[in-house]
């Protein structure tokens, strides 16, 4: 998942950072490597914020979006965009955590970590909550 940023210089020498997608998310940076590294720590707790309220994440930039923005953008480690699309999959289904925790036969905190930004789940099990949504993952490796 990729999202857009907007940057703009300040006046003191330093750039403020915002996403289009979340309204929410307003961060600095003291130079250009900065940039990417506090967009990307203010989109994920803008993200674990929205699954914690009940509130809905916003889909990514479309490759065409991506392509013709001349500003910045940021991608999502893989198992935030995982953890982001299983919520957004969920909700568009109107699945309930309850349902995918009888469905999984798991116990409730091992399915609320699966929706935890900071707490690394395993890949199957991640998949396996995926599977009770009708939905497989299929992983690209892409040249850069």
């Amino acid at each position: 998942m990729i999202y857009l940023l907007d940057v703009e210089k300040d006046d003191n020498g330093t750039f403020l950072v915002t996403c289009p997608s979340f309204p929410e998310v307003t961060t600095f940076a003291g130079d250009k490597a900065d940039v990417f590294h506090n967009g990307l720590a203010a989109i994920e707790e803008a993200i674990a914020a929205r699954i914690a309220d009940g509130v809905d994440i916003p889909a990514g930039a479309t490759a065409a979006q991506v392509a013709k923005r001349k500003g910045s953008w940021v991608k999502l480690p893989l198992m935030t965009a995982l953890k982001a699309e299983l919520y957004r999959t969920m909700r568009q289904q109107g699945m309930t955590r309850a349902e995918l925790m009888r469905q999984l036969k798991w116990k409730r905190n091992s399915v609320d970590r699966l929706f935890r930004i900071d707490h690394a789940s395993r890949p199957d099990q991640i998949e396996s909550a995926f599977k009770v949504l009708h939905k497989d993952v299929d992983v690209r490796i892409v040249n850069q």
